[in-house]
């Protein structure tokens, strides 16, 4: 995509004046690093950072039927969740491939909010409108809000005590009040916010959602607070460390939950859109499967890179990295369930030199409990 053709966030200039590298993504400019992403992955593992993740979508879902329509659209169950609880959930197709992953809020009985990928944004909406006007007489109204607003991500072990310092809730509680996957509208001087506590580190940390005219108040707030910028760079190590799928790499429309290892994910009940394909794969299994594997040293396998047993393709990297956390390299792969063998040697292509690679449990990288 031609860079002249993306959106610009409300933050674009603050990346500029910070000297952040500056590369498309998702259809938009966003900040790639900024120090440089060894500096801002530590950050992030022990202090704490901040990303501008403004270009995730920001979607509300409302009307007296959202429950209903939210249970035929997404894989996790909607009617259990408490108000302003978060849960992780996978769009799908008829044919129970993932249209996009996300995490949705519920606000009231009848009002949620649903962040949907970047590069998704526009389909996903576009396929919830041909739901509500096919099932539901365009009774649902579905506002996209992404281009009015501005969402920050604050991660990291020490985000707590910093945010507890600059917010407060609408119940006169600090941040650290809420639970994990938890949200509360709150303020920030005379800025409102909405915080969910939810992140894409696998570390603790929050992500809020606010009026894009006081995004640049908030930022600079933050940096004056200690908050180191980071950018999608050090974000991708991250959630790779962690084990946390990204479309386009572990996840797309020809990958069901099933391949993906996401089965934690899926509600026995009510049926979701593609629901009857993957009750299939659970019980007779699938073609391929997601793992993890380590390779010694800093040869980062990409993705696209080929994996071989006893001298035969059995499959290829979906997303790969050195870690600087656990001073390996490391790789989610897609491998046939068919050729795979458990105790065989795999030989990763890297480059055209073979390396030998080891297959362990994920995530790589798991945060030791407080």
């Amino acid at each position: 995509m031609d860079i002249d053709s993306t959106l610009k966030t409300q933050l674009y200039d603050a990346h500029i004046a910070l000297g952040a590298r500056i590369l498309p993504f998702g259809g938009w400019d966003m900040p790639i690093q900024y120090e440089g992403i060894l500096a801002e992955t530590a950050a992030i593992r022990t202090n704490v950072g901040m990303f501008d993740v403004s270009h995730m979508g920001r979607v509300y879902i409302s009307g007296d039927q959202a429950e209903q329509f939210l249970e035929m659209l997404l894989t996790a169950p909607v009617s259990t969740m408490k108000i302003n609880r978060a849960r992780y959930a996978l769009i799908c197709n008829p044919n129970g491939g993932i249209i996009d992953d996300t995490i949705f809020y519920k606000l009231s009985a009848t009002n949620f909010l649903l962040i949907p990928n970047a590069g998704n944004r526009i389909p996903v909406v576009a396929w919830f409108n041909s739901i509500n006007d096919q099932h539901f007489e365009g009774s649902i109204t579905i506002n996209d809000t992404t281009l009015e607003t501005s969402m920050i991500a604050i991660q990291g072990p020490n985000a707590t005590a910093i945010f507890d310092n600059l917010c407060v809730l609408t119940d006169g509680t600090k941040p650290s009040s809420l639970k994990y996957f938890c949200c509360s509208e709150g303020s920030i001087n005379s800025s409102k916010i909405l915080i969910g506590r939810t992140g894409y580190t696998g570390e603790d940390g929050f992500e809020i959602m606010i009026d894009k005219e006081d995004s640049d108040f908030i930022w600079n707030l933050l940096l004056k607070s200690g908050v180191t910028p980071c950018g999608l760079g050090a974000r991708d190590v991250l959630r790779l460390e962690a084990a946390l799928p990204l479309y386009g790499h572990e996840l797309n429309s020809n990958v069901t939950p099933v391949d993906a290892g996401l089965t934690r994910f899926l509600k026995k009940s009510p049926a979701h859109i593609g629901s009857s394909i993957i009750q299939q794969q659970l019980n007779n299994g699938t073609d391929k499967t997601l793992i993890g594997l380590t390779i010694p040293g800093k040869s980062a396998p990409r993705p696209g890179y080929k994996i071989y047993q006893n001298d035969q393709e059995i499959g290829e990297v979906t997303s790969g990295s050195y870690s600087p956390s656990l001073n390996v390299s490391i790789a989610l792969a897609y491998v046939s369930t068919v050729q795979y063998k458990e105790n065989t040697e795999i030989i990763l292509d890297i480059r055209g030199k073979l390396h030998l690679a080891t297959k362990v449990q994920i995530p790589f990288y798991k945060r030791g409990k407080k």
